[in-house]
């Protein structure tokens, strides 16, 4: 699907039961960044916290990491390009 702006993949959102815990990974990167504090609560920028709990309650097929990841994962990769009507345009370049 790669066109101008860099999107190679488009990748649908799902509702999930229960929210998909981050990897270890994605919380020292996180932290790193400051979206989370030490205590491990996530500090999102321009991110409400009922959009936050909503997101958690979502997730996609990753096409880089080839496993499901939880939203809120998806939306701080450095490939993630945008959201529009349930669908993730993700970059898909390698780590």
């Amino acid at each position: 699907m790669s066109d101008s702006t860099g999107v190679k993949y488009l990748v649908p959102v799902k509702q999930v039961d229960k929210s998909i815990k981050l990897t270890d990974e994605a919380r020292a990167e996180l932290r790193s960044i400051g979206m989370m504090d030490e205590k491990g609560k996530l500090k999102l920028k321009g991110v409400s916290a009922k959009m936050l709990k909503r997101m958690k309650l979502e997730s996609v097929d990753c096409p880089v990491l080839k496993a499901e990841v939880g939203f809120v994962q998806c939306y701080v990769c450095k490939n993630f390009h945008s959201r529009v009507t349930g669908q993730v345009y993700c970059k898909g370049e390698p780590f």
